[in-house]
């Protein structure tokens, strides 16, 4: 079993303000996937991307993230609960999720021992939902050609090993349910150079760029995309395709 890596919680506040939202869109399609909405597990929730939509749709929803820092910046919310625990430690009763997710973190765990408890814990017929997202794309070609350089060639030595299930849409992981077919989604954003910098400063390359280099190479991507972008405060469409993967346990 690989040990937990816990990449995120120096940039819970980060990683909170500066991620893109998951669209509408994905979460209407998982509740409209179950019967009932009962009880919804977010595992690996982080700092709730995916759990407050969900709330919205469900009675209840359990945050677990082994990252108190991150489940800290989660947004109140009434059918919210957050737990401090591993994947295989869920605390869930038998047969009582309706819906088990994981959003962009199922790399970080074991598939060993998190998907007997993802069986474990949906009832006969709920469902299990994974995504990733990869490199993003802006809509001015010059502008994601140097974002795409400094993905690859900058921060690209600093990427974790886990990073290449992302970039294989988590076909490279075993997946225990017979799966369904998704519908094609896609995160989009209008954002600022800022927000832009702000977000690419929470990836965990960059971090550990930043630690073993010993200075941060965000302020030199500024610098460059600051000679195409024009108005700083001027917005560009960015997005990032989804990778879905969805199976329904027995009934």
């Amino acid at each position: 079993m690989k040990p937990y890596a816990d990449h995120f919680s120096r940039l819970a506040p980060a990683y909170a303000s500066c991620r893109p939202g998951y669209p509408e869109g994905l979460f209407d399609y998982l509740g409209g996937l179950v019967s009932r909405h009962d009880l919804a597990w977010d595992c690996a929730a982080g700092s709730g991307q995916a759990t407050i939509p969900l709330a919205r749709r469900f009675h209840r929803v359990i945050a677990t993230d082994i990252s108190a820092a991150m489940l800290q910046q989660t947004p109140s919310h009434p059918a919210v609960e957050c737990r401090v625990t591993p994947a295989e430690a869920s605390g869930l009763a038998d047969g009582s999720a309706d819906l088990v997710t994981v959003a962009q973190a199922l790399h970080w765990l074991n598939p060993e021992t998190f998907y007997p408890e993802a069986a474990r814990v949906l009832v006969p017929g709920g469902v299990l939902a994974v995504w990733t997202y990869g490199v993003q794309y802006l809509d001015e070609p010059v502008l994601d050609s140097v974002v795409r350089h400094f993905y690859a060639d900058i921060v690209g030595p600093y990427w974790p090993p886990e990073r290449r299930h992302v970039e294989s849409g988590y076909r490279t992981l075993p997946f225990p349910f017979p799966e369904l077919e998704p519908p094609v989604l896609a995160m989009e954003e209008l954002w600022s150079l800022a927000q832009l910098l702000g977000y690419v400063a929470t990836w965990s390359a960059t971090q550990r760029f930043r630690e073993t280099v010993g200075h941060d190479p965000v302020d030199q991507l500024g610098q460059e995309l600051e000679q195409h972008w024009g108005d700083p405060s001027a917005v560009r469409r960015i997005r990032w395709p989804l990778c879905l993967r969805v199976g329904r346990s027995p009934v």
